[in-house]
């Protein structure tokens, strides 16, 4: 694992506080047009929570980001990630979800027309139109990622009317739709991903399996307002140039950050570890640098944060360095995506009662979600707003050593949990710390009921609750996506509306992290997004190089 860097010290033209893989992006980015870019990382390895580990002997998994569809396609290019080992492989089956009364749908390429027929003929005959207008809005969306938002400006037209013009850019974009996908676009935006589904499909396994894209990493019911773009956001992707693909990185999600960490090493970027930032310093009404933990002072001219919003602006400024309108707005930034993460070692596969056998085969290659209908996802979220953990909990479960046997000794297998919904702030003051074994017990028992070989078969696990995702990754509330993906908290007003363009309220400030748009998920792109506008303000001078 490349775990440190060179150079680093006294003044430098780029300064990136965090080596998630977003910093590392935009470092590799800013490196080769010629910059001095540092970066620095608080963990003893890079990566942020796309980092893989050793969690028993022998047993290694994605810590807590553990599957790959986000990862843009310009990125992987432009940072040249398959020359440094990058090496996808796709899932043989998207998803398998068993049903409550013991039979099972397992969809995925030329498969899922026919399985949902067994349910429904009319549902099935739905899913060929339902996936084209997905498909066709997602397509249009793909674009717009990589698409700097129009920014709210205050002051003279000069001032607005660039912004005016990346508006009508993106409205240009949007045109491509006709107005019926117009409409349903609006739909996505406004609707709750249950009330979507409940127009299009009347069974409730295929629900359940779209669905579950509207409930994840985000603490809300399917039939909350605003949660049918949480789905949308999870069509985006693509694997080796198929789209609404997912796989897995070989060697797991380190594999990504370590090959863009080579990236950017070999532009010229220097990577510092176990280098955790105190405060950003400002001068002037300028962001100038920052003060490590360890009293160091490093300067810089554009100061770039690869943090959560709120961590960066409530913990390392002083109060009065920053505005106090927007220090009181950050304040009410939402995170908390009531995600419980697990990792397990395995003696053997599961053994699941609706789909027998312990050998290797596609439905354990597949996504496995554990909650058969929106009425018990629903369920799971409001036990857990009530209790603290849903006592019924909705579990994804992914076995990537079926497809990558680099990760688990020869037989056995590792396997990624990630868990639903539990609330990122328990009731009543009380403490994760107290009650994340019995939260991993009852995940364990949960998937147990469907393959009553598991629990057996656990060898060793890993368990990160929220507080435990907080403290190692900086994701506040355990927030896989630095914010809520809600509509507002998008595009232009990701993080704040005026500041959707990456920059922060002081000259010299950046923001490259997924608080920034188009959000969560192992993108690469708010790091690309953030890296061009940096740019772009050397050039035009707004920031000078170091001699």
């Amino acid at each position: 694992m490349l775990k440190a860097g060179t150079g680093g010290g006294g003044r430098c033209d780029a300064l990136i506080i965090g080596g998630g893989h977003n910093g590392l992006t935009c470092a590799a980015y800013l490196a080769a047009a010629g910059l001095g870019v540092t970066v620095l990382e608080r963990r003893g390895v890079v990566g942020g929570a796309a980092v893989t580990e050793e969690f028993h002997p022998g047993f290694r998994n994605s810590v807590a980001a553990y599957t790959v569809s986000l990862l843009n396609p310009k990125v992987i290019r432009d940072l040249e990630l398959a020359r440094y080992g990058l090496r996808i492989v796709e899932r043989r089956c998207a998803n398998f979800l068993p049903t409550a009364d013991g039979r099972y749908l397992l969809t995925g390429e030329g498969r899922t027309q026919a399985e949902v027929a067994r349910f429904s003929a009319r549902d099935a005959a739905r899913i060929p139109e339902y996936g084209e207008r997905l498909e066709a809005i997602a397509d249009v969306l793909r674009d717009l990622v990589l698409v700097t938002p129009p920014n709210a400006v205050e002051g003279s037209w000069r001032a607005a009317l660039p912004e005016l013009v990346r508006a009508a850019r993106v409205g240009g974009r949007l045109r491509q739709l006709d107005l019926p996908l117009q409409r349903e676009l609006l739909s996505l935006f406004a609707m709750s991903a249950g009330d979507y589904l409940d127009r299009w499909f009347e069974s409730d396994p295929i629900k359940a399996v779209f669905g579950f894209d509207g409930v994840v990493g985000n603490y809300a019911s399917p039939y909350s307002g605003g949660s049918a773009y949480v789905l949308l956001h999870h069509v985006f992707g693509e694997v080796n140039g198929r789209k609404g693909a997912w796989g897995h990185a070989l060697g797991g999600m380190g594999a990504i950050t370590q090959a863009m960490a080579q990236s950017a090493s070999a532009r010229g970027a220097a990577i510092r570890v176990n280098t955790a930032v105190r405060q950003v310093l400002v001068e002037g009404g300028r962001a100038v640098g920052v003060v490590t933990e360890s009293g160091e002072t490093l300067r810089a001219a554009a100061v770039i944060s690869n943090l959560n919003p709120k961590l960066l602006y409530l913990n390392m400024f002083e109060p009065r360095a920053l505005p106090a309108e927007f220090r009181e707005r950050i304040g009410y930034y939402r995170c908390g995506s009531g995600t419980f993460r697990m990792n397990v070692a395995l003696a053997e596969l599961p053994d699941f009662t609706c789909l027998p056998g312990k050998q290797p085969a596609d439905h354990h290659t597949a996504g496995i979600i554990l909650a058969p209908t929106l009425a018990y996802m629903e369920r799971a979220y409001f036990d857990a707003r009530s209790f603290g953990w849903s006592r019924a909990p909705i579990v994804e479960l992914v076995i990537p050593s079926t497809l990558d046997d680099s990760l688990a000794p020869k037989g056995q297998h590792v396997a990624s949990l990630f868990c639903q919904h539990v609330a990122p702030q328990l009731p009543d003051g009380a403490s994760w710390d107290a009650h994340r074994e019995a939260v991993a017990d009852l995940m364990i028992d949960t998937v147990n009921a469907y393959a009553p070989n598991f629990k057996a078969a656990v060898l060793g696990r890993q368990i990160m609750s929220p507080l435990d995702l907080e403290r190692t990754f900086g994701l506040l509330g355990g927030d896989i996506s630095h914010g809520a993906l809600s509509l507002d908290q998008l595009f232009s007003a990701r993080p704040m509306l005026g500041h959707g363009n990456y920059r922060g309220p002081l000259a010299g400030l950046y923001m490259c992290s997924a608080g920034t748009h188009p959000g969560g998920g192992v993108t690469g792109v708010p790091g690309h997004n953030a890296a061009r506008e940096i740019l772009a303000d050397f050039r035009r001078g707004r920031l000078r190089r170091n001699a």
